[in-house]
């Protein structure tokens, strides 16, 4: 952007190309920097082909504004409350003595310049009001950088009426026609759009630019780059390409910790160590919102449910061979508690090769800091992609449009995570799994085609074939052993679940071990007939009847396709007026439970 004309070279984010394409297009000269601006990024162009780029190709945001983006405007002026003002030449020494002349005789000595905010805002405004009248001959470009900008103007109700001038001085400057007929800009940089106060981020005359998570291209670069600094030898750069490719998620700044580590241990850079840096690094920068789980079992592992298995084979298959297109936003899991909503969906992300995600409580008490923490992990989970991401208890995780006395945080949230989960840019690259016991409770506007587009209800073991493969299933996950022809015949009046079948597995297991600890014998290699029937007569199961009837006539009626369903509930379905008939029914059971 030399002298407001010049167009950026190839090589520069895209976000940058945004905010030069607006200036040029004299729609804004204020611009709101959010997302990943804490990143380092390209700061100079690649080194040639077969070189290595040098150190000092990649830098901070401030750095790419004050070196490319403003690189010859006459002064680059920064400003954040930790350092107060100061000039930015990037590595041009005769630039930055020049932009210090020229600022002490507006300001005085540099010990005097003012690290107050309200005074290096007023300061600003001053060199910003004298430089428009001054004659053109003498006008300068001038660039301003306000670095965590949400400490100057932050969101929320405003707590001083210093904060509310800070904020009324920069939207004087966004809405001011003469500062965009000179070639003056104003950038603020922020870690989240939510952290900044709403007026301005919603102005028409501020330019808001994500910054996103560095891409596939640009982890390569400088992965290579940064083994080349740490040592690895060149027989290194494959498995750092490898590892490069699949480091969705994490920063660069992330990644030369990585591939640091790689060099000084003298790991693989894409081995068995790389995966647990990375879901270290990743939690630790989503604050611990989202946890990453490698699932290690495939659909195979789930017992039962054979007609939703189907379902997710069948997509799993599309995403494997690259038919986005086909695959579906996201996916409702309901059913009773019990049924193995987590554990399906996670054998999902299994089967499909990629990350599960398991969004964990992001609320906070802090203004404005739930919205922010939710936008950062919508954003590592973007550039994850492709991904699925578990909400479980979605019913009372997401909230609705309903405000609740919280200050409208429930509606923004939910907003946030509406509009993320409704963006078709993401299908296929980032699965939503909603899992919820109570779907009746959950807003239409997430269950609607083009969100979580497929119903899945999951019910208890309906069958004694079920039965029987739920007590080996959960055999195995428990690590023992049942006898032959166990479990035999049972009861299905019991309405086991999933767990509950666990319960009675292991509760057989002490009993066996326990028996054998007491005659002195070894302890039994498998669960017996006498000690597997011993625990399902002692076990009692759950008494509420009317709340897993609720539950199971609420996943009956959100079913998407009839094949979901056991062989009762779609009869019950396909009779004239038994959707009907399902509804009064719910609608009673919620009554006498509210009551």
């Amino acid at each position: 952007m030399a002298g407001g004309a010049a167009a950026l070279p190839a090589w520069c984010p895209a976000w940058a190309e945004r905010l030069g394409d607006a200036y040029l297009a004299g729609t804004s000269a204020v611009f709101l920097l959010h997302g990943n601006v804490r990143d380092l990024v390209p700061v100079a162009p690649p080194a040639p082909a077969g070189s290595l780029d040098p150190p000092e190709a990649w830098g901070t945001v401030p750095d790419f504004l004050a070196r490319e983006m403003f690189g010859r405007w006459d002064i680059v002026l920064s400003y954040d409350i930790g350092r107060g003002l100061r000039p930015l030449a990037g590595p041009d020494r005769d630039r930055l003595r020049t932009m210090v002349q020229w600022l002490t005789e507006r300001l005085g000595h540099a010990s005097q310049w003012p690290r107050d905010p309200d005074a290096a805002v007023g300061a600003i405004d001053a060199i910003l009001e004298r430089n428009l009248i001054d004659p053109p001959e003498q006008r300068k470009r001038i660039a301003v950088v306000l670095d965590y900008a949400q400490y100057l103007v932050p969101g929320g109700e405003l707590a001083s009426r210093s904060a509310a001038s800070r904020l009324v001085r920069i939207l004087s400057w966004a809405g001011n026609p003469l500062l965009r007929r000179v070639n003056v800009a104003i950038v603020l940089l922020a870690d989240t759009l939510a952290e900044v106060h709403p007026r301005l981020v919603t102005s028409a005359a501020v330019t808001a630019i994500d910054v996103p998570m560095p891409d596939a291209n640009q982890r390569e670069r400088f992965a290579i780059a940064t083994a080349a600094a740490a040592g690895l030898p060149p027989a290194q750069d494959a498995a750092v390409t490898r590892m490069a490719k699949v480091a969705g998620g994490l920063t660069l700044e992330s990644l030369r910790a990585v591939v640091t580590l790689a060099g000084r241990d003298g790991t693989a850079p894409d081995g068995p160590a790389f995966a647990a840096r990375k879901k270290d690094l990743i939690e630790r920068s989503c604050h611990g919102l989202v946890e990453f789980i490698e699932p290690g079992l495939t659909l195979e592992a789930v017992a039962g449910h054979a007609a939703a298995k189907d379902r997710f084979e069948s997509d799993a298959r599309a995403i494997r061979r690259g038919q986005l297109e086909s695959a579906p936003m996201g996916y409702l899991v309901c059913g009773p508690v019990g049924t193995g909503k987590s554990f399906i969906s996670e054998c999902y992300a299994g089967t499909v090769g990629i990350p599960c995600a398991v969004l964990k409580n992001f609320r906070s008490k802090y203004v404005g800091e739930t919205e922010g923490n939710l936008e950062h992990a919508l954003g590592v989970l973007r550039s994850m992609g492709p991904v699925v991401v578990v909400v479980d208890e979605a019913d009372a995780a997401l909230g609705n449009r309903e405000s609740g006395g919280d200050s409208g945080t429930s509606g923004r949230v939910f907003s946030m995570i509406a509009r993320q989960m409704g963006d078709t840019r993401y299908r296929g690259k980032i699965v939503w799994m909603l899992l919820t016991s109570r779907p009746d409770l959950l807003p239409i506007d997430l269950k609607r085609q083009g969100r979580a587009e497929v119903h899945i209800p999951l019910f208890y073991p309906h069958n004694q074939a079920e039965i029987e493969a739920m007590f080996a299933a959960m055999a195995k996950k428990s690590r023992v052993k049942l006898a032959a022809g166990l479990p035999g015949p049972i009861d299905l009046d019991l309405g086991l679940s999933g767990a509950d079948i666990e319960s009675i597995v292991l509760a057989a297991r002490r009993r066996g071990l326990e028996r054998a600890a007491d005659a002195g014998e070894p302890p039994p290699e498998e669960i017996g007939a006498d000690d597997l029937r011993a625990a399902i007569d002692d076990f009692l199961p759950s008494a509420q009847g009317l709340e897993k009837e609720l539950q199971e006539i609420a996943a009956v009626l959100e079913c998407t396709e009839k094949r979901f369903l056991p062989d009762h509930w779609r009869k019950q379905v396909e009779q004239p007026g038994g959707r009907s008939r399902l509804q009064e029914r719910l609608a009673a059971i919620r009554e006498v439970i509210s009551s």
